[in-house]
């Protein structure tokens, strides 16, 4: 059998739907790191609350309730759910552009090309106003008199009068962090991935049109995620910040990152790794396993 046959193009429809899945179930597992992270890069350093993030979401579901914790977990579910459909859309179709047309192999490089591209597709059309929204939400629930929850309305009106509140402007106000992040994410992690995968499989020999078995699958895309959150940790936090209730206050994204690493210290900027890093081991090796299995049930 030649080369050129061993590698087949995934359809972008069942990638769309198989990354929307992953996505969607995903948000649902690991939405308490996700709360601790964004609640913790908002934390004022003379805040005497705990920095540890199982004793902040401990601390929180105790006083607040449980549902304290998953404040913004609806849209975060639903931005998650466009994200991760959009992701592997955009990586599988610059894939199929970028392979080599002898062989159909991608190189480490052209992977992280189209992880790239990926991110910031998809930090356009989906994470940027909804990540805007969950962050708004989080921030607001620590203030003493929030206003978008606790106050008779339904979760779909507090929800459409803060997008009201911040308007066109305010949810795209992170835009350039949030594409920064995603992009960066997206080149380090699916690059990362496909690299790795693709190794395994020469070495093993398995045919590389076949998924990894499920047990690889989750420690490919885990190992992935733990290298993605130390190196895009300080583009995350000021995503965060620039996307806070308190935004106004930075003059850009550039005026966010001086007067964090000038008020604050350098070690700010990787503030909330340890829930971001315990939430993407669990996300990369939920998300890749699920996307696989899903492709091969779509067939």
């Amino acid at each position: 059998m030649s080369a050129k046959v061993q590698k087949q193009d995934i359809d972008p429809r069942k990638s769309f739907i198989a990354g929307a899945l992953a996505g969607a179930i995903e948000a649902s597992i690991t939405y308490p790191f996700e709360f601790a992270k964004t609640r913790l890069q908002l934390i004022d350093k003379t805040s005497k609350a705990s920095r540890n993030p199982l004793v902040l979401i401990y601390n929180t579901a105790k006083t607040q309730g449980i549902n304290s914790i998953y404040v913004g977990c609806p849209a975060f579910i639903v931005g998650n759910t466009a994200k991760a459909g959009i992701r592997f859309l955009g990586f599988d179709a610059i894939k199929n552009l970028l392979r080599d047309k002898e062989t159909g192999e991608l190189s480490g490089t052209r992977g992280v090309i189209a992880g790239l591209g990926a991110g910031l597709l998809e930090s356009v059309v989906a994470v940027t106003p909804f990540e805007a929204i969950k962050t708004a939400l989080i921030d607001d629930k620590q203030s003493a008199k929030p206003r978008y929850q606790n106050n008779g309305r339904s979760m779909l009106r507090n929800y459409g009068r803060l997008v009201k509140d911040e308007g066109f402007m305010g949810l795209y106000r992170g835009v350039l962090p949030v594409s920064m992040r995603q992009a960066a994410n997206q080149a380090v992690r699916l690059g990362c991935y496909n690299k790795i995968k693709t190794t395994i499989q020469d070495y093993t020999g398995a045919p590389k049109d076949k998924p990894l078995s499920a047990g690889l699958t989750f420690l490919v895309g885990a190992f992935s995620g733990i290298v993605t959150v130390y190196s895009t940790m300080p583009i995350d936090t000021v995503k965060t910040r620039m996307q806070s209730l308190d935004a106004t206050k930075y003059s850009s994204t550039v005026n966010c990152f001086a007067t964090i690493f000038k008020e604050e210290g350098l070690k700010t900027f990787w503030k909330g790794a340890t829930p971001r890093l315990g939430r993407l081991i669990l996300s990369g090796g939920i998300v890749f396993t699920i996307y696989e299995k899903t492709l091969v049930v779509l067939g």
